[in-house]
């Protein structure tokens, strides 16, 4: 029996996962510069070929990386954003970026990284800027909810609680073993939600 347009899109997700993260590997170990397509390719465990078949070349797979990552965000945010309850919110959005950096602490680092490339690296800078964007409409989201909070400097509160966020979530994607999630996730908490 033929597959289904559902399988076979589930299939084709599937392998450009595999291709996003053999690519990201490489991108940390070599930087994205040095990398090239065939050595993603190899490490995927597919020729380059099929990789071509995905993706156009090195820049698009790095612009669906990106992409990915931006959705990640979005849909936390989307999550926080459906509820009324402003520290609920923010529960949300602690936990969803603890979680994700301990989940996965080599894609923070990723783009840690990737946001701090050279202006001057016309490629990088690109899909950098992308991210930035994007922080940038989560930072204006935390000010709408710590206005929501009652506190009498919101843009300052969001601009501590990002920079304690952002600390944290370093912190884990350097020693993810060594660092106490839940204890941490609880201060958080304490800190931005009472």
């Amino acid at each position: 029996m033929p597959r289904t347009p559902e399988e076979n899109e589930r299939i084709r997700e599937i392998a450009k996962e595999k291709i996003r993260n053999a690519a990201m590997e490489l991108f940390i170990k070599k930087g994205y510069h040095s990398t090239s397509v065939q050595e993603v390719a190899n490490f995927a465990g597919i020729s380059k070929g099929l990789l071509y078949n995905y993706f156009a070349g090195k820049e698009e797979l790095l612009a669906n990386m990106v992409e990915a990552r931006i959705k990640e965000i979005v849909n936390v945010m989307s999550e926080a954003a459906a509820l009324e309850d402003p520290r609920e919110q923010l529960k949300v959005i602690i936990n969803g970026a603890i979680d994700n950096v301990y989940a996965r602490p080599y894609i923070f680092r990723f783009y840690l990284h990737l946001q701090t490339q050279p202006e001057n690296d016309v490629i990088l800078n690109k899909y950098s800027q992308k991210l930035i964007e994007e922080n940038a409409k989560q930072f204006e989201f935390q000010c709408e909810i710590f206005a929501k909070l009652g506190v009498d400097t919101p843009r300052k509160r969001s601009l501590y609680f990002s920079s304690t966020l952002q600390g944290i979530m370093l912190m884990i994607s350097t020693y993810p073993q060594k660092f106490p999630i839940e204890e941490i996730k609880t201060q958080m908490l304490r800190e931005f939600c009472s």
